[in-house]
């Protein structure tokens, strides 16, 4: 194992998103992550994705990567077993049951932390440990909603539209993450762990700015704006005589100025009408009219090129083509070409955030089901080779 988090084990109870995506991060930095999963299907992350060739979630080789995959019936006293004996030689347990899950099986904190008590637990749930929500079924979706994030996506004149990724899901696990980190900072000076909370709709809520606060104090209820944020002019997306979308953000009066110099519209940074931050807020429309105008009579590698002689922040909407095409992306190496067992090399987004001494890496994709099960309870735990197929011929693993 590499990386900043080497030496650190990891044992993942959840399933789906919330979770893993925590235990993907941790990771990703080094951290050897033992996934449990249900022996007959597996995490349901394993058949999910839009497209799935040679019937392969890519899904899954992205989410599950740098885990080993321990098949391991957690319904059964047996399965709860093994668990509570990895718990035991854990530095982090991750889970995303319904709260009150583990406490049935037997798994729960208290328990753990008996034998373990530098153990730090991450529970990423719905609605958090706590609270009258707190056993409502809970999906990344209703916290995305309940959070604020729903209402102000979209345009103003359709109903509140969603990300086009899981969000709440992915923000949960980060923080999550945050909140290991910080436990295992923690834990050094007094040797013991702790529980990290972390609500997806909390998660949702820590990023929505000044949003609770202008009502508050003003009773100002942010709504959709589409592309735009309202009074922020001009930072939009701009047509080109190609069909691209590229992006301006020169709402900085002297970045203002640059883009009125790229315009060949000297003029427009003296007009009192655009003069100010506050003025071209007021006249944003008006703005953004103007600047459309003229990206059209460009294709988008000349608005490109003329804005960037100007110093002005810009860049086109990516898709993935975009991205595997670009020579920055290339550069830094932001996508990475992975072994798979079936479909050869897969590209994917690689380990962020870069650290310069001591960086994580993808060392494999998401893993076959309980591909290394004989591995870890064998080898390591300690279980005989007829204990695991006793095991196995019960369901257990």
């Amino acid at each position: 194992m590499t990386g900043p988090l080497a030496g650190i084990r990891v044992v993942e109870m959840g399933q789906l998103i919330a979770g893993p995506f925590c235990g993907q991060l941790l990771g990703d930095l080094g951290a050897d992550v033992i996934k449990l999963e249900d022996p007959t299907r597996g995490d349901p992350m394993r058949e999910w994705g839009h497209q799935r060739p040679s019937g392969e979630s890519l899904w899954w080789s992205v989410v599950a990567r740098n885990k080993r995959s321990v098949t391991c019936n957690l319904r059964t006293e047996e399965g709860q077993d093994l668990a509570r004996r990895l718990a035991l030689r854990a530095d982090i347990v991750v889970e995303n049951f319904r709260p009150g899950t583990l406490e049935r099986w037997g798994l729960g904190y208290d328990e753990l932390a008996v034998d373990n008590p530098g153990l730090i637990m991450v529970r990423v749930s719905g609605f958090g440990q706590s609270g009258p929500y707190a056993n409502r079924a809970g999906y990344g979706a209703i916290g995305e909603a309940m959070g604020g994030l729903r209402y102000v996506v979209g345009d103003p004149s359709t109903p509140p539209s969603r990300v086009g990724i899981s969000i709440g899901d992915s923000l949960a696990a980060t923080y999550g993450t945050l909140g290991a980190l910080a436990a295992l900072h923690e834990r050094s000076k007094t040797g013991l762990g702790q529980v990290v909370d972390s609500a997806i709709y909390e998660a949702v809520l820590a990023m929505m700015e000044s949003m609770v606060p202008e009502y508050q104090q003003t009773g100002y209820v942010r709504e959709r704006t589409g592309a735009v944020l309202p009074n922020v002019a001009p930072s939009n997306v701009y047509p080109t005589n190609d069909d691209l979308w590229v992006l301006i953000a020169a709402n900085q009066d002297t970045v203002f100025r640059r883009l009125a110099q790229a315009m060949g519209r000297s003029e427009l940074a003296d007009d009192q009408r655009f003069a100010t931050h506050a003025a071209r807020g007021e006249r944003q429309a008006e703005l953004d009219a103007l600047i459309a105008e003229w990206t059209r009579t460009l294709d988008g590698a000349e608005l490109e090129k003329t804005l960037e002689t100007h110093g002005v922040p810009c860049g086109q909407i990516y898709r993935a083509p975009d991205m595997l095409a670009d020579e920055h992306y290339r550069a830094r190496n932001s996508i990475v070409e992975v072994e798979h067992e079936k479909l050869g090399k897969v590209a994917m987004q690689n380990v962020f955030p870069r650290l310069t001494r001591s960086p994580g890496r993808v060392r494999w994709v998401g893993p076959s089901l309980g591909a290394h099960t004989e591995e870890v309870l064998v080898h390591e735990l300690g279980l005989t080779a007829e204990e695991l197929a006793q095991l196995r011929h019960k369901g257990v693993a």
